[in-house]
Order: structure tokens, then sequence, then C-alpha cells
């Protein structure tokens, strides 16, 4: 699917939506677990998020790795923090992933650039 970052949002909360209908308490519990984990706790969640993303790559799960793209991208991680998780992810994941590693680059490269931060005087 090569949707862009706002249709990949709309898609994935759509969707979202309607699992969290069925209302079953294992389905609530682990979304509830996902979400905890990526709180800021002993690690930043920008870290969480890289974290996230690495693993999303090696496991060749491209929407889990749009979800951490646009998440980090949020968060404030810089084009190059990206980048050098991606590394990590294809020399984890070897060259299986180079297909995910393509997808995610042009994927971050359709992420909106958010404006520079403002100085305080």
């Amino acid at each position: 699917m090569n949707l862009t970052p706002e249709e990949f949002a709309a898609e994935r909360a759509r969707l979202n939506e309607r699992v969290l209908a069925t209302d079953h308490r294992v389905v609530k519990r682990l979304y509830s677990l996902d979400t905890l984990a990526y709180e800021d706790g002993a690690l930043p969640k920008t870290t969480k998020e890289l974290l996230g993303l690495v693993a999303s790559l090696v496991l060749r799960c491209d929407d889990c790795v749009r979800y951490h793209l646009g998440r980090s991208a949020e968060l404030g991680t810089t084009r190059e923090e990206i980048l050098d998780a991606l590394s990590v992810g294809l020399v984890v994941g070897g060259t299986i992933v180079v297909p995910h590693l393509r997808r995610a680059v042009d994927y971050l490269d359709r992420l909106p650039t958010p404006p520079p931060p403002t100085s305080c005087g």
C-alpha cells in the first residue's frame, strides 16, 4: 500500500476503531499495554519509538514501520537519528529487510517536515 502519511493515519484510526468496537478484553488489554510501553520511563519515548522502529523493520511489518516513523517525527526525532536507527535494523535483520528499508525511507521522505524550533529570546 502506497498511502500518504495522512491516508495511512486515517486508515489506521478507522481500523483500530473497528477492532476496539469488538470490546474484547484481551484486545483492549494488549492495546493498553502497547500504549503504556511507549510512555516516558527510564527511557524517553523518543528512544522507545526508535526501538519500535528497529523491531518493526526486523520483523518486516511495513505498517508498524510507518507508524513508528510518524511517531518519531512527531516527537522531534531528527532524520539523521531515524536513519541511524534504520541502519541498526538493517544490520540486525540482514538483506531480507532491504525492501522494507526502501519503503521506510520513501515514507520518511513523504512525512511532513516539522517547523524549526523558535528561539526563546
